[in-house]
């Protein structure tokens, strides 16, 4: 008898896609391995611009069926966590010699009628010169049309995502590469390396879901010996966050003259979030870095429009990530499909392993639903969908409930400061009563880390969800980063390496 167990799916990544199906099938009833060779959503998956919507500009490139897709996606995962995803409103001001009233107004109007549109309200019309969306803007922006999309903590979905998929039974194995792959007897044999001890883990699996993001071709052609492996167009964007730059709770959205488009976003209370850039990339993924061009090109077309500049020196903290697009041979970056392919490959009957290429955040869902499709027709089914209609953890409340969940947090735990009991519900929900466990006062949460990071805090990230170096904790689970010092932050990463027994990651 083989003493290692033959898994039904061994998904390699831990970003978005990799997280929902094995999310999706572990709740179907498939035994599910995953591994991420870094942490939970350190690629490409929190570097997004942190929307859930529709994707308006994908309508110039007739993308119907995805913007189509994703608009419906927008409330079923709203409805799925409230906490983490929440509506917000664009304004979009009407530039002249740019897209043409007409055109925007036929792309609003097809925006609030193909996605069945059922809470977010429609689109309107602004007056500048009166709404208070002008006053941050230039005087010469009069008119702007105002429409509804959705934010989204991005790494958190992921770990959520993550968190759920053990709960139903998957294993989850971060730091852990697969540096091997081989098809024998009909499933395949993976050894899979522990990057903190360097030990090797032997692993079989009747199936591969290959969703490594940027590195899926490096995956095909390193540990599962493909040859001239070419799917994958890189294309790199890159944000700032610069303090403040207005009080609006609403997001803008700007057109540039070149055609493209950017984002300034309320970020994190204090912040304003402006991207992305598209530009295509040839380097290693994990070395991406914001460069001086984007840097200034974020600046320049965000001080198009408002009448306080953005300038270098107003920028608190940058991010950029790597977009794995599928290469359909488009001549821009930005005209490059954000559709999904999901390509498999089971020569003569053996043990298929299937690609993903390309997606969006928005659309993650229903990739593992098409994913589970396929998986189908290799194994056979099991269990039917059933996540367009389940709250992720902590999500379990009303969609419209999120205030209502901040004051019973409060009412069940009195020496929280408002602020602190807003913060710990947008992250973690319903659950942020497990994290808080019995305690009575702020001293029963442990030591002080900076800010409003408690001890209690990080052990739950570090228990439950797979939290494993400071860095995982303040720019991934929380964003505390924008608040700790580097003393504070240096100071957080020593109490987590002499954490004793820390790494339980929950499976």
């Amino acid at each position: 008898m083989d003493a290692v167990p033959i898994h039904d799916i061994f998904v390699i990544g831990g970003g978005i896609n990799g997280c929902g199906i094995a999310r999706d099938a572990a709740g179907r009833g498939y035994s599910v391995f995953l591994a991420e060779m870094n942490d939970l959503a350190s690629g490409t998956s929190s570097g997004s611009t942190k929307l859930i919507h529709g994707g308006l500009r994908y309508l110039e490139h007739y993308e119907f069926r995805l913007v189509r897709e994703a608009l419906m996606e927008r409330e079923v995962l709203w409805k799925a966590a409230p906490h983490i995803i929440w509506p917000m409103r664009f304004v979009l001001p009407y530039a002249k010699g740019l897209r043409p009233a007409w055109l925007i107004r036929l792309g609003l109007f097809l925006y609030d009628h193909i996605g069945g549109r059922k809470m977010l309200p429609p689109t309107r019309t602004l007056d500048m010169t009166r709404d208070p969306a002008g006053k941050p803007l230039k005087p010469l922006f009069r008119k702007a049309f105002e429409y509804s999309d959705g934010w989204v903590n991005d790494a958190r979905l992921v770990v959520l995502n993550a968190r759920d998929a053990a709960e139903r039974g998957a294993t989850i194995r971060t730091r852990a590469k697969v540096v091997r792959a081989r098809r024998e007897n009909g499933h395949w044999t993976i050894d899979v390396e522990n990057l903190r001890d360097k030990t090797i883990e032997t692993v079989k699996a009747r199936l591969i879901v290959n969703a490594a993001g940027p590195w899926v071709d490096r995956v095909l052609a390193g540990a599962v010996g493909q040859n001239d492996v070419r799917n994958v167009r890189l294309v790199q964007g890159s944000h700032i966050v610069v303090e403040k730059k207005f009080e609006d709770p609403r997001a803008y959205f700007f057109q540039n003259k070149d055609g493209r488009i950017i984002f300034a976003i309320p970020y994190e209370g204090d912040f304003t979030l402006i991207g992305t850039t598209d530009q295509d990339y040839l380097g290693d993924p994990r070395e991406a870095k914001i460069t001086d061009a984007e840097i200034d090109y974020l600046c320049a077309a965000a001080s198009e429009y408002f009448a306080e500049p953005v300038q270098r020196k107003d920028i608190v903290w940058t991010y950029s990530a790597v977009r794995p697009l599928y290469d359909d041979g488009a001549s821009k970056a930005q005209e490059a499909t954000r559709d999904y392919v999901l390509k498999s490959d089971a020569p003569d009957g053996q043990a298929a392993i299937v690609n993903i290429f390309g997606g969006k955040i928005t659309t993650y869902r229903r990739l593992a639903e098409s994913m589970l499709e396929n998986i189908e027709e290799h194994l056979g089914t099991r269990g039917k969908p059933w996540t367009a209609n389940a709250p992720l953890p902590g999500g379990d409340f009303p969609a419209t409930g999120f205030e209502e969940e901040v004051a019973k947090l409060k009412n069940a735990y009195p020496f929280l400061d408002l602020a602190h009991a807003k913060r710990l519900t947008r992250l973690y929900g319903t659950r942020a009563r497990t994290l808080l466990g019995l305690a009575r006062s702020q001293a029963d949460l442990g030591r002080h880390f900076g800010a409003d990071l408690y001890e209690a805090e990080v052990r739950y990230l570090m228990n439950q969800e797979w939290a494993v170096t400071a860095e995982d904790i303040l720019w991934r689970r929380t964003k505390r980063g924008l608040q700790l010092t580097r003393e504070q932050a240096d100071a957080l990463d020593r109490y987590m390496n002499g954490a004793s027994g820390a790494i339980a990651a929950a499976e």
